[in-house]
């Protein structure tokens, strides 16, 4: 057994730490002494690593309270869990080291790097931390599925989607002047649907809701505003004149 001063030295991690995590709940002590002290075992020094594993991940305590607490959560597809996150995250470290050496090589003069290459890693690490937002926010099964998807296309394929993608934008701001129910306009919120297509099958309110989500989420707009400030908020209306359109 284990006294609080104990565990929070074993751990790294402050007393009041294991007050708190006891106080809400997440972590109880495994018995209470006749001198009012708290004991830790074995199942409390495991139940507490995978609280840390999960703090570690960016996981908030009220999800962690969530996650631990259910009736069917088993440790050992946690740690499995836990293992295949940290070689992603492993992989995209790798990634950005790797665009940190050929920055380097580049600016040294000793080999030539494309403008693309300049951010292909943090792309990468986008997609990782949008996917995980994703499963919070929309049905886990999909976005799985979503994820599963794009993984399975060749470099060349994704690169096609994604060239794809920027002519698409290129072309709605081209529709602008013309305005959100214009037929150039329509016909690129059309040629968007299809292209979300590569990844699942959206619903008209799901239309809806990305286009409001590309005016709403700060990082979204800012990706938006990089092509032109006002196109976000026109995409937004072209997407809700073609799902009315649909309704008819």
């Amino acid at each position: 057994m284990y006294t609080v001063r104990q565990l929070s030295k074993l751990a790294g991690i402050t007393p009041r730490t294991l007050h708190y995590y006891d106080e809400i709940g997440l972590l109880k002590p495994s018995r209470i002494g006749d001198n009012g002290y708290r004991y830790y075992g074995e199942e409390s020094l495991l139940r507490l690593q995978q609280i840390l594993f999960y703090r570690a991940l960016d996981m908030p305590l009220d999800q962690i309270k969530q996650t631990m607490g259910r009736h069917d959560f088993d440790i050992r597809a946690a740690l499995e869990s836990h293992k295949e996150e940290l070689r992603k995250r492993m992989a995209r470290m790798e990634r950005l080291i790797i665009t940190v050496d050929q920055t380097l090589l580049h600016l040294k003069g000793k080999k030539a790097m494309s403008e693309k290459q300049y951010f292909q890693a943090f792309s990468d690490e986008q997609q990782a931390e949008y996917e995980q937002e994703a499963l919070q926010r929309w049905d886990p099964a999909t976005v799985k599925a979503a994820s599963r998807r794009w993984k399975d296309y060749t470099a060349a394929e994704k690169r096609r989607i994604q060239d794809e993608g920027n002519a698409l934008y290129q072309d709605l701001v081209q529709a602008m002047p013309h305005g959100a129910a214009s037929a150039a306009a329509q016909s690129c919120v059309e040629r968007w649907r299809r292209q979300i297509g590569y990844f699942w099958v959206p619903k008209d309110d799901q239309l809806l809701g990305l286009a409001d989500l590309y005016n709403e989420d700060p990082r979204f707009k800012a990706n938006f505003d990089r092509v032109d400030p006002g196109l976000a908020e026109f995409m937004r209306a072209a997407v809700k004149v073609y799902v009315d359109k649909r309704k008819e």
